[in-house]
């Protein structure tokens, strides 16, 4: 009868939080094995050493490699995977003569834990057993004294051998995230957390549970002198100290920010930041409701039609101190929310409220990347809506647009209540576009009922046009093309009369 391979999870580094059946499995084992590096001393064997008996069969497992040097023909990943092939054999030995094999592991067993690559080589095999273990994260946090997450919040637990920009991405993102393998990786984690302004939330925690533990700062941390057995942790906004009688008295500011026009891929890591920062959240209920809510944070959503009292508001809320999101759905200089925003603050009862602007994808691009290129040459970029300016402007700015041979994308250009300006529309644009030319009707792009549907200015359809949709107007340079792989459109940069003047 084969043996059994136990994984066994010895906790951060106290023997004192070996769990119990740990203990007792330890003892029990017939074969106890464990990883080393080249040196030959193993952290894990030393845990375990109080519950070692004699006569048991130790297997020390000894890395070839700890780092990306060497002269392996594959290189790195080859010596390793030859390294847990020849590892997973010689446990299988054991294994197979009907010794049960204790396979040590600091922390838990299938948490970033060398364990993981002897169980999916033997599990096949034989039985196989885990018993978990506390791993590094919930000692550190035990080390603080301070709790990671609550209530709805998450977690966010990283590599710090992660490129930068998706470090900077993770921490953005996460309500509370945690970093392990830092080590040689510490000052471009610390860079990563800085550039995503969570620097000074951060905790460093070196060898938590042990004698030697030490907590502080991440900003006070000499980077020469941090081991590998050491993490980041960055707790959640609803954990972290409160403020000093300084911080309260800080000015608050306005960030008028751009989800983008629909899907969370299209919301820039920038625009995250400024999000979780945000200790109030303004905004249109629905473009409110895109933004996942967070427990510290206060949400004041509002009407679509009341932008000037929407922008007193989170101005009124910054004075006060409050770190306010002005928040818009695709980009807020485009028909949004920045020019309501910094027309209110230009009163003299705002002089002192900062107001920043932070850029998003607009709904003209995401339509137009949907069907090619259609933008690609010079465009317009006009709104059919009435409600704040009177129909004669925007239908002489349409006429000077058409007249110009510009491609033209037209925002809100229905309504429930506004029904009769695509058809408007049509009538402005045929009196001087032939009936041939291009029109792109893109509706919810970015969302699971997106459609996008390219036909000619002669066959629009008005009813087919709602408050969801974007229209782009092709100009003379714009071609529709049937590839195999699917209808394209694009606009030439390329004009004829150039052509012929080069020519």
């Amino acid at each position: 009868m084969s043996g059994t391979l136990w994984g066994i999870g010895l906790g951060p580094g106290d023997p004192e939080l070996v769990t119990v059946k740990a203990a007792r499995l330890i003892a029990a084992a017939d074969v106890v094995a464990y990883h080393s590096a080249r040196h030959g001393r193993s952290i894990a064997r030393s845990v375990a050493a109080p519950y070692l008996r004699e006569g048991q069969i130790e297997e020390k497992l000894v890395y070839p490699v700890t780092t990306g040097t060497t002269d392996h023909p594959r290189g790195y990943q080859g010596a390793i995977d030859e390294f847990y092939a020849e590892s997973a054999e010689r446990l299988a030995v054991h294994l197979a003569a009907g010794r049960d094999v204790a396979l040590l592991a600091e922390g838990d067993p299938l948490f970033y834990s060398s364990y993981m690559h002897m169980h999916k080589r033997l599990r096949a095999r034989f039985r196989t057993e885990i018993v978990p273990g506390v791993t590094s994260i919930s000692a550190a946090s035990a080390a603080m004294q301070v709790p990671l997450v609550e209530r709805d919040e998450t977690l966010t637990v990283v590599p710090g051998t992660l490129p930068e920009a998706e470090l900077i991405d993770r921490f953005t993102s996460g309500d509370a995230v945690a970093v392990m393998k830092l080590g040689r990786t510490f000052g471009a984690v610390r860079d990563a957390l800085e550039k995503a302004g969570r620097l000074d939330e951060a905790v460093y925690v070196e060898r938590a549970s042990w004698e030697g533990q030490r907590v502080l700062p991440m900003r006070d941390v000499d980077p020469t002198e941090v081991p590998y057995f050491s993490v980041a942790i960055v707790p959640s906004p609803l954990n972290t100290r409160e403020p000093s009688p300084a911080e309260h008295h800080k000015p608050g500011e306005v960030v008028v920010v751009g989800l983008g026009p629909g899907h969370t891929d299209w919301t820039t890591p920038e625009v995250r930041r400024e999000l979780r920062a945000a200790t109030d959240l303004v905004g249109y209920g629905p473009y409110l409701a895109r933004v996942a809510g967070n427990a510290w944070q206060r949400q004041h959503p509002s009407d679509n039609r009341v932008e000037e009292e929407r922008a007193a508001h989170a101005l009124d809320l910054a004075r006060d101190g409050a770190r306010v999101a002005v928040v818009s759905s695709g980009d807020p200089g485009v028909f949004a929310m920045a020019s309501a925003v910094l027309e209110v603050a230009a009163r003299e009862e705002y002089a002192d409220v900062r107001v920043r602007v932070v850029p998003g994808m607009t709904a003209a691009n995401a339509v137009a990347s949907r069907a090619g290129a259609p933008l690609g040459h010079d465009y317009a970029v006009i709104s059919l809506s009435d409600r704040l300016k009177p129909w004669d402007v925007v239908a002489e700015r349409v006429r000077a647009a058409a007249k110009a041979d510009l491609a033209i994308a037209i925002y809100n250009p229905a309504s429930r209540s506004r029904t009769w300006q695509v058809g408007a529309l049509k009538d402005l644009l045929l009196d001087i576009r032939d009936g041939a030319t291009t029109v792109i009707i893109g509706r919810a792009v970015g969302s699971e009922a997106e459609t996008v549907t390219v036909t000619r200015l002669a066959d629009l359809d008005p009813g087919q046009v709602d408050m969801r949709c974007l229209l782009i107007i092709g100009s003379t340079q714009t071609s529709v093309v049937e590839r195999p792989a699917g209808q394209v459109v694009y606009t030439s940069r390329r004009y004829p009369a150039l052509d012929r003047a080069i020519r």
